[in-house]
């Protein structure tokens, strides 16, 4: 007989100081239709404890905490999964707090004011291969790269970007202006779906795993 695929739930765990925030998280995800809130901590010490074994499909962090910041929990725990998507959740937008979690490794950054809508469609494109950011922030990081690359002495790219086909390196540009997919789709004409899987091959050829290390490959950091 056969029987009705139920689609796995994302498994979401949660890193948060504070309780109050760390209960309507968690909550939040669980009410969520395809969504389940794996587990919750207080700080990032517990997380590295439990969340290597556990293996959730994404973590939500937090930065200020007690006893180890967000950003070097995020490095930690990268070291042991490397392939753990985390992304940081944070009352903090600036350019500082951006960039020190995006080079620990975290693969996307959203501030606490995000609406519910778009933190659950950040978690489903992180889950995917993505990188999602709000559009202040993703501004922020080009800028902060273009400097670097205007200050350096005659930036030469990374070789691996040459295997780009012409495409893919219009896919790559953009993503380095800060556009978001749904903006790549729409200048380029493609589909959402296209461009997700555009971006896939790109960080395959250029060995990386974030938008941030495609965009410093691209403007030869």
């Amino acid at each position: 007989m056969n029987k009705r695929r139920v689609a796995k739930s994302i498994q979401v765990a949660v890193v948060e100081d504070d309780a109050g925030v760390r209960a309507n998280l968690a909550k939040m995800i669980d009410n969520s239709p395809g969504f389940q809130c794996q587990a919750a901590y207080p700080d990032g010490l517990t997380a590295l404890k439990h969340i290597p074994g556990n293996r959730p499909d994404v973590v939500l962090m937090d930065i200020n905490m007690p006893g180890m910041l967000g950003t070097e929990c995020v490095r930690q725990l990268k070291s042991v999964v490397p392939d753990l998507p985390v992304l940081m959740l944070t009352v903090y937008d600036d350019s500082e707090q951006i960039f020190k979690s995006l080079q620990a490794g975290a693969t996307g950054y959203l501030l606490k004011r995000t609406s519910k809508d778009k933190l659950l469609e950040a978690i489903r494109e992180i889950t995917s291969g993505g990188a999602p950011m709000s559009r202040q922030i993703a501004r922020r990081v080009v800028r902060y790269f273009q400097e670097l690359s205007q200050t350096a002495a005659t930036p030469q790219r990374a070789p691996e970007v040459a295997t780009l086909t012409d495409r893919e390196g219009q896919v790559l540009a953009l993503l380095a202006k800060g556009h978001a997919y749904k903006e790549i789709a729409d200048l380029l004409g493609i589909s959402f779906e296209t461009v997700r899987s555009y971006v896939r091959t790109i960080y395959d050829k250029l060995h990386v795993h974030s938008r941030t290390e495609a965009t410093l490959k691209y403007l030869g950091r």
